[in-house]
């Protein structure tokens, strides 16, 4: 599927830089400017899967955020990478 590799390809970019290196104000420019193009591939994609599929993403979208604020609330989740259904453990 094209949006799997779009994602590979976007990903490709970020590979082997460090976490500072990836940040917004160190990024060098010839990478982002390849980020941008890689992530209006991937919008696009999204866009015309969910068109064929019928689904609203803005709908999902809003659904998905209520969900994850349902699974991780800020007071137990925040500084925490523990997933949800792990966090008594």
């Amino acid at each position: 599927m094209a949006l799997s590799s779009e994602v590979g390809e976007l990903s490709d970019i970020f590979q082997w830089m460090s976490e500072e290196q990836s940040k917004l104000n160190n990024i060098d420019p010839k990478s982002y400017e390849l980020a941008k193009e890689e992530l209006a591939d991937i919008f696009l994609y999204l866009l015309r899967l969910s068109d064929k599929l019928g689904i609203d993403l803005r709908e999902e979208s809003e659904k998905k955020l209520k969900l994850n604020g349902e699974k991780y609330p800020v007071n137990l989740s925040k500084g925490n990478s523990v997933k949800y259904n792990r966090r008594d453990e």
